[in-house]
C-alpha cells in the first residue's frame, strides 16, 4: 500500500493542523509541533515520536540500534546526491524523505531504481500533480509521498490519489436471466492510456446498484483486432465505478479524467482517459439475478464486448441464461455518485 504523509504548514495551529487530519486522514503527519490526540502516525525531528526525521547519517545508526523507526531527509541538487544514496541506504533508514527541488521525474527513475526493496522511498510533494507524477514514475513508483500544502481540497485530491492505488473490489457472480436485443443507442466506448490485461475492464450497469464488469477490448477475431486500450463501456446513461466507491455517467468521462480498471480478483487500478468515443449502435439488454434481486445492464450487440465470468470472458453475443457473470453488487442508494447507506432508491 502506498502512504500518504502530510507536511501541515508550521505556522498553523494545533487546532488547525487536527482538522485537516481529521477530514484528510493520512497515515502519518510529518510536524514539529506537538499534537495530542492524533490518531494517525507522528514523523518529527523530536525525540520519542512514532518515526524519527533526521538528514544525519550518523542519527540513523543510533536509531537503528535503538529500533527506532527512521526516516532520512535526502535533497537531490545533482548527481552528487544521488550517489551518497547508495550510502544512505547502507544504513539501513526505513523511510528516504526524498526532495527534488529542480528535476522531478529523472531523480526519481533513479531512486526507484536503487532503493526498491530496501528502504520505503517517499517522494516531498507540493500538489496533486507532483504526487501522481511520483507515484507513476518508472511505473512502479514511489512508495509515498509526503505532501506539504495547506489546500484542503488539493490534500482531499492527493488523499484520493493514494485510496485509488489501493483499492480492491468485491465482487458478486450473477446469473443471467434474460438477454435481448434492442433499438440503436450512443454507446460509450473508452480508450485509456494504458494497456488492459484478459479479465481487465471497467464495471458498467443501469443501476448504481449493481454493475457489470465488462472487458477490456483484448482479444483479438477474424474480422477485427484487438484494441487492449479499450473498453466498450455502455449507453451514455450507465452508471461506471470510479475511485472511492464513487459512481458517474458514462457520459460525464472526458479526455484526461481518471478511471478505474477491475480485474476479476477486485483488483483495482486508476488510469487516465484517451478518449470518449460516443457512437449510435445496437444494443443488448442483458438481465441477471442475485437470490431474488434483478439486476439489468446494456451494452453495444458485438463479439468483441465480452462481460467477465470467474475464469474468463463471453461475448454479449453468446451470453444466455444460466451464464454466471461477475458483478458488483450493493444496497442502498446514491447522491451524485456517492453512496447513501439505507437510502431507498429503485431503479428498472
Amino acid at each position: 500500500m502506498k502512504e500518504f504523509w502530510l507536511e501541515p504548514n508550521p505556522e498553523l495551529s494545533a487546532e488547525t493542523i487536527r482538522k485537516i487530519v481529521d477530514e484528510a486522514k493520512p497515515h502519518t503527519i510529518l510536524t514539529d509541533i506537538k499534537l495530542p490526540g492524533i490518531t494517525s502516525k507522528i514523523a518529527s525531528r523530536l525525540q520519542g515520536m512514532d518515526i524519527l526525521v533526521t538528514s544525519r547519517f550518523d542519527h540513523v545508526s543510533s536509531a537503528k540500534r535503538n529500533k527506532t523507526p527512521v526516516a532520512l531527509e535526502v535533497t537531490i541538487g545533482d548527481q552528487k546526491d544521488l550517489e551518497r544514496i547508495s550510502q544512505a541506504l547502507e544504513l539501513g533508514p526505513d523511510y528516504l524523505l526524498i526532495s527534488c527541488p529542480n528535476w522531478k521525474i529523472i531523480p526519481l527513475e533513479n531512486l526507484i531504481a536503487e532503493a526498491k526493496g530496501r528502504s520505503k522511498l517517499l517522494a516531498r510533494t507540493r500538489s496533486l500533480d507532483e504526487s501522481r507524477v511520483a507515484l507513476s514514475t518508472l511505473e512502479l513508483g514511489a512508495d509515498g509521498i509526503a505532501l506539504a500544502s495547506d489546500d484542503t481540497s488539493e490534500i482531499l485530491k492527493t488523499r484520493d490519489l493514494i485510496l485509488e492505488e489501493s483499492e480492491d473490489i468485491s465482487l458478486s457472480t450473477a446469473q443471467v436471466t434474460s438477454v435481448k436485443p434492442i433499438g440503436t443507442g450512443a454507446r460509450v466506448c473508452v480508450d485509456t492510456t494504458e494497456i488492459l490485461e484478459a479479465g481487465e475492464g471497467l464495471l458498467t450497469g443501469s443501476s448504481s446498484q449493481a454493475l457489470f464488469l465488462v472487458e477490456g477490448e483484448v482479444h483479438s477475431n477474424p474480422h477485427v483486432n484487438s484494441r487492449p486500450f479499450r473498453v466498450n463501456a455502455g449507453p451514455v446513461s450507465s452508471y461506471v465505478l470510479t475511485a472511492n466507491g464513487r459512481t458517474r455517467y458514462l457520459s460525464e468521462l472526458l479526455a484526461g479524467e481518471t478511471v478505474l480498471l477491475i480485474d476479476r480478483s477486485g483488483r483495482s487500478r486508476s488510469v487516465d482517459v484517451a478518449r470518449v468515443k460516443i457512437e449510435r449502435r445496437p444494443m443488448i439488454l442483458v438481465e441477471a439475478s442475485i437470490g431474488t434481486r434483478k439486476l439489468t445492464t446494456i451494452v453495444q450487440n458485438a463479439e468483441t464486448v465480452r462481460l467477465v465470468t470467474r475464469d474468463g470472458s463471453k461475448p454479449v453475443s453468446e451470453i444466455k441464461p444460466g451464464d454466471r457473470v461477475l458483478v458488483r453488487f450493493e444496497e442502498g442508494g446514491r447522491h451524485f455518485g456517492t453512496k447513501v447507506a439505507h437510502e431507498m432508491v429503485i431503479e428498472r
